[in-house]
């Protein structure tokens, strides 16, 4: 759901790159050179250990925190009232609500609290029914989604539930930062 930047070609490898590439005979050069010994090894090894427990360490207590946080999540979820804008279909789903925006498809997620978003935009293939809505965060970064409508009849419907949850959340952020700035 992200924007690549740069090449997305691999190096190339073969006897015309790399003189001594023999096919068969000799495998790609490793970094090593004539100071690392087998005691340098064990120095990257006990490194390498080191690091991964400290990152067995660090998830399990983002798990902790997670674990902790789910439920207050789940207490604002019944809290708010406002409205709610929610659309699927077999492979993407898109959630705008009190809580900011949430995007899926397939297995990947992506959400954006209200303060990370700079404009939201919806577009209606001109046949078909595929409505695609685009998240615009401050940095220049657009997050586009596509969701296959039942009918096209419910474009209208859904323009409709997202400007309500857009004029709910969106802008009061927008406004109360504005009067904040002539305030001063």
């Amino acid at each position: 759901m992200e924007q690549r930047i740069g090449s997305s070609s691999q190096p190339l490898e073969g006897a015309g790159f790399d003189p001594a590439f023999i096919p068969g005979l000799t495998s790609p050069a490793s970094g090593r050179t004539e100071e690392d010994g087998p005691e340098k090894e064990l120095e990257v090894a006990d490194a390498e250990e080191t690091d991964a427990a400290a990152a067995e360490a660090e998830e399990a207590a983002e798990a902790d925190e997670a674990a902790e946080a789910s439920p207050s999540e789940q207490e604002e979820d019944t809290e708010t009232d406002g409205p709610v804008f929610e659309a699927s279909d077999r492979r993407a789903k898109m959630v705008a609500d009190h809580r900011g925006v949430r995007l899926s498809l397939d297995d990947q997620d992506c959400e954006f609290r209200w303060d990370e978003i700079g404009a939201v935009e919806t577009e209606t293939a001109r046949f078909g029914k595929r409505y695609t809505v685009t998240v615009h965060t401050p940095d220049r970064r657009w997050y586009p989604i596509e969701i296959e409508a039942p009918a096209r009849s419910h474009f209208k419907e859904w323009d409709e539930q997202l400007d309500a949850v857009l004029d709910a959340y969106f802008e009061t952020e927008a406004t109360e930062t504005d009067v904040d700035a002539d305030a001063d």
